[in-house]
């Protein structure tokens, strides 16, 4: 189970910011199958590559763990967006979440 997370994360990011495999590693500066190699299961990145695929990816390492999180980048802009929001309409907002979520 575990041994699968860290590919198919990191695929699931990678495709969520719509960049290829092949893009994603020559932006890192790795060879070209680099994130390939990765997302087929073959090798792990260094510690140090890891942090540098979630800067890439505009996440935190701890946001890249979290499961629940199917989009990390969505929510973090959506919480930044709600701080602005006044006491009214963040509840508004708050009520329309509870109900989407009531037919999940």
């Amino acid at each position: 189970m575990y041994e699968n997370f860290l590919p198919d994360r990191l695929a699931e990011l990678r495709t969520q910011k719509g960049i290829s495999a092949r893009d994603m590693s020559l932006s890192l500066g790795q060879a070209n199958n680099y994130i390939n190699t990765i997302e087929n299961k073959k090798s792990l990145p260094s510690m140090q590559s890891f942090f540098y695929i979630c800067e890439f990816l505009d996440i935190t390492p701890q946001e890249f763990f979290d499961e629940n999180n199917s989009n990390p980048k969505m929510l973090k802009e959506f919480i930044e967006e709600a701080k602005k929001l006044d006491s009214t309409s963040f509840s508004h907002i708050l009520g329309i979440m509870k109900e989407l979520n009531k037919y999940k």
